[in-house]
């Protein structure tokens, strides 16, 4: 394995992406169809000296906002975004993280027999960082169908930030990103994940966070657009666990009749063995 992950990236990336797909004229004497250095510094608002120091390895520890900036003219997808990250962590020792505590990911069996409870209701255990890590039925039927629940560790910011199926979802996304953000604000401070949402997410995270107080509301409406059931209001709660290391816990009821109506004609999602 090359000792220069980083650089090697990038420069693979340059040289995949041409001119015409970031809105720039091919030009001549190009001996490759890639990008120039000159260009994706310019597109990213940093210096050519700069990038060349992050090819050549020089500099292995890029902050998440140059990270960000980079992606775009680099056409990363989430997935290389979250690889790019990944590689500047390595290159770095984790040490940014180094002193934080983890995110609670056990649920105890009292908060399991809680939601027993709950069912039919869609709610859901969420940690400090958004994790999903228990749900009731209710809610998978709710969220499975929109992408949510999707992969072996699903988590709502990464979703609502990263997911383009979240802004078909939620027709107030810009809302409900707020609200995520507030969320992530009103408690210790995760620099360790506000620094993966900036990668990738970029100014839709950075600019919120600049902006939004940590004071999220603890309840509230919701409209989703359900690819089974259409169009839906729930009115949610949020309870704040604190003896549970900063977990939530998310009820969302239906608003009116119609919405009542609607999700009793979802069928049952069947859950995956594991």
């Amino acid at each position: 394995m090359s000792d220069n992950e980083l650089g090697n990236f990038l420069r693979a990336r340059r040289g995949e992406v041409t001119p015409a797909e970031v809105g720039l004229p091919p030009g001549s004497r190009r001996r490759t169809p890639g990008l120039r250095r000159a260009e994706v510094a310019m597109l990213a608002g940093v210096s050519v000296e700069y990038l060349i120091r992050l090819e050549q390895g020089r500099d292995r520890h890029p902050s998440p906002q140059v990270i960000a900036a980079l992606s775009g003219p680099l056409r990363l997808t989430v997935s290389e975004r979250s690889h790019l990250y990944r590689l500047t962590k390595l290159a770095a020792g984790f040490s940014c993280g180094a002193n934080l505590r983890d995110p609670v990911r056990v649920v105890r069996p009292g908060l399991r027999a809680v939601l027993d409870q709950l069912e039919p209701a869609a709610a859901v255990l969420l940690n400090q960082v958004g994790d999903i890590l228990a749900h009731t039925a209710g809610f998978r039927r709710l969220a499975g169908p929109i992408g949510l629940l999707d992969g072996d560790e699903p988590n709502l910011n990464r979703y609502v930030f990263a997911d383009p199926r979240a802004r078909e979802a939620y027709p107030d996304w810009a809302h409900v990103a707020d609200e995520q953000v507030a969320a992530l604000k009103d408690g210790p401070p995760r620099p360790d994940f506000t620094d993966e949402l900036t990668v990738l997410a970029g100014a839709d995270f950075t600019e919120r966070a600049a902006r939004v107080p940590g004071l999220p509301r603890a309840h509230g409406l919701l409209r989703l657009e359900h690819p089974e059931a259409g169009s839906l209001r729930l009115t949610y709660e949020i309870m704040q666990l604190p003896g549970d290391e900063g977990m939530r816990l998310l009820i969302q009821l239906p608003a009116d009749e119609a919405t009542a109506t609607a999700l009793r004609g979802i069928a049952p999602l069947r859950l995956v063995a594991g």
